[in-house]
Order: structure tokens, then sequence, then C-alpha cells
């Protein structure tokens, strides 16, 4: 049985580069010590300038080290030697033009290149500069040159209305978006078991009007979804998101599809299902919707008594009939009470390769909540139980359950 990641044992080294983005570092800082994280922090020369050592030694409850303490004697071993073998993951932000140059051709000249010469680690790289740099050729050459090192991740940038006044792309990604990829590399210790996979994913509830401003719907909020393509991102695959309405913002790197409807998302779907290799139905899709839609608002006195309803598409069964022998379809099945019964009827009567059993009558889990737990399902007969863990997690114990 699988047991929820334990990030106490887990230690990352944060590098940071000089740049303004250098601020959101002291968010992420913050972040991996409350969630019981190890954490150390190298500051660059030019770091200094935006953001004092101070700050992140008080932050990480630890020293925070810079190129003045680089040949100090007071530490058994060379510095970049210890914090480099010490290190579970290290995570450079922002990563600057000057520093991308430098690993790209495997340059040492301070603590903080000298450290990720000396690691094994995988390292995590967010890139923040002005767009003209960012863009540049020589700049581009040497990240897609890095990327190809396995060791590498890195965050796309955002576009935006950067500290130069300029809109446009080179903006560091947020801190929450950094330290899901963290999450994410601490339990697959960098494996890229998706690369070259395309996978889609529906998420949240949809909704059927009877009118603009009423509709049949559940509290599906699509967080289930969203951690799903997180993972998949994070684990090398190419991710299509299919979602209904939500209040959660789609990260970098993930091709998104907002929809309404059961019958909108059926058409979406439908329409990339040739190309994925795993297609997982997190989305609650209506069962039922209203008959009639009025285009104009009714008043209150002209709802009828009986509502008459007509079925939604069920999009599950006929994916389940039209997929390939390469395809892998997941669903996913919200009980109460017995819930592993009506997963193993539905596994069956809808041709999926595996389901997802989870409790909504549990206490942190199912709908709306940031946690979630689970019977997984296949059918050759496997059954997997998920403790409670983050979304997240559950994520990436799918994965490693189907791949």
């Amino acid at each position: 049985m699988p047991s929820s990641t334990n990030l106490k044992s887990k230690r990352v080294l944060i590098c940071v580069g000089g740049g303004i983005a250098a601020y959101k570092v002291c968010e992420l800082v913050s972040t991996l010590f409350k969630s019981g994280l190890e954490v150390r922090v190298i500051l660059t020369k030019s770091a200094q300038e935006f953001i004092t050592p101070l700050t992140l030694s008080t932050l990480s409850r630890h020293q925070a080290y810079t190129d003045d303490n680089f040949w100090q004697p007071i530490y058994s071993r060379p510095l970049h030697i210890e914090l480099g073998q010490w290190a579970d993951l290290i995570v450079i932000a922002p990563l600057t033009a000057n520093t991308l140059a430098k690993l790209a051709y495997g340059m040492a000249d301070n603590l903080l290149t000298n450290t990720v010469l000396a690691s094994t680690c995988p390292a995590l790289l967010a890139p923040a500069m002005n767009t003209d740099m960012w863009e540049q050729v020589a700049v581009q050459r040497n990240w897609r040159q890095l990327l190809t090192d396995g060791r590498f991740y890195g965050i796309e940038t955002g576009s935006g209305l950067l500290a130069c006044d300029r809109i446009g792309a080179g903006r560091m990604a947020e801190a929450a978006e950094i330290f899901v990829y963290i999450q994410s590399l601490l339990h697959t210790q960098g494996n890229r078991d998706l690369a070259g996979k395309q996978v889609l994913i529906s998420a949240g509830g949809t909704r059927e009007f009877l009118d603009p401003v009423r509709f049949i719907g559940n509290p599906s909020t699509g967080k289930m979804g969203l951690a799903l393509a997180q993972a998949a991102l994070h684990r090398g695959a190419k991710v299509i998101l299919v979602h209904c309405p939500a209040s959660w913002d789609v990260p970098l790197g993930i091709e998104a599809i907002p929809v309404v409807s059961a019958e909108e998302m059926q058409q979406v779907m439908f329409k990339h299902l040739a190309n994925a290799d795993i297609i997982i139905m997190s989305a609650a899709v209506a069962d039922v919707k209203p008959r009639d839609y009025s285009s104009e608002k009714l008043p209150k006195r002209s709802l009828p008594e009986n509502l008459p309803l007509a079925p939604v598409p069920d999009i599950v069964a006929e994916i389940g009939n039209r997929k390939q022998p390469h395809q892998y379809l997941i669903g996913f099945a919200a009980q109460t009470g017995d819930i592993i019964t009506p997963a193993k009827e539905k596994l069956q009567r809808k041709k999926l390769d595996a389901i997802v059993a989870n409790p909504i009558d549990k206490v942190d889990s199912g709908f709306g909540s940031d946690n979630n737990q689970a019977v997984f399902l296949d059918k050759s007969g496997r059954e997997v139980e998920i403790p409670a863990c983050s979304k997240l997690e559950m994520a990436h114990y799918l994965f490693d359950f189907v791949v």
C-alpha cells in the first residue's frame, strides 16, 4: 500500500540568481519549510542586490550561503561538494541568462555553478528575464541545450507585464507552481516515464442550463483533474486538459480547453481522442439535463413544478467503444458507502482499462477538497488502496499504477 510522500526526509537546495523575480523565492522557501522539507539556499552576488541572505536564512531556518562562504575553512569538506551531495533536488530560481549560459557549457565560477556541477540530483530551472533577452537566439539555444541533459527540468516562462514595463514572455513561474513541480520531482525522482505520450484529461463538473442563470450541476471543482494534468506534465507527457468552469489557473505547458456542458465536453474529447495514449475521465459529468432551455431568464412563477429531463451523452462509455488497442482509458467512480462493487460494474460495463473508486462521504476527501483517498482497480483484477493524501500525490500514484 502506498504511503504519503514523506517530505520531512527530503532536502531541497534553492539557488537564487540576480533578478527582480528573486522576491518570489521568499514565498517558495517559506512554503517548503512549512511543508516539512529541509531547505538550504545559495545566493549569487547579483542576487544579493535584490534580496538579502538574512531574509532567506530566516525563512529557511538555516544559514543562506553566498560566494563569501565558498572557500571558508569552517566546513569539513568544500562547501559546493557538501551542498551538491546533500540535495535531493536543486531549484534555480530565477535562472538568469548569465547562469543559463554557464550551465549550458559546464562553466563554474561561483558557489551556485560549482554546486550544480558537484551534484547528480534532478535540477529544476525557473528562468526569468526581459522578453528581448529571453527571445535571443543564443539564450534559446542555451535553454534547449541544457534541457537535453536528462537531469534538468524547465518551467516555461509566463507572459505579462514585466518589471521593465515590457509586456511579453520571460516572467518567472509563480511560487505555487514551482512548489507543485518540486513535489512531483521528489515523488518521481526525475523519472520521465510519460515522455512521448499524449494524455487527454477531463476535469470539473458539467453544467446543464435551464435558462441563462439556472443549471443542473454538481460540487466538483476539477482539482483532481488539475492534479492529474500537472503530474502528467511533470512526468514528460503532452497534456490536453478539457475542463469545466473552475477557480484555478491552468499551469504553463498544459493545453487547456474550457467547456461547460456534457455535449461540449464530448465534442472536444472526441476531437482529440485519436492522438491520445492515455485518456482519463475525471470530470463529474451530469447524468441528465433540462429537456427544454429558455434563452431568457424564467420568472420564478414560471418554473415548472416537475422539471422535464433528458439524458446527456455518456462520454466515457462512448470512448470505451471507440478506443484503440494501444489506448488506455481510466474512469472515476465517486461513491458513498460501498465504493468497490459499483466501481467494478462500471469498469466492465464501460470497457475501461482502470477505474478510480473514491469515497465522497469521507472527511477531507472528494469534491472540493485538496486531498483524496481511493481504491484503484483494473481489468486484470488488481486492486490497490490509496490512503488519504494530496490530490497531486493521488495523481502520481495513479500513473505509477498504470505506467
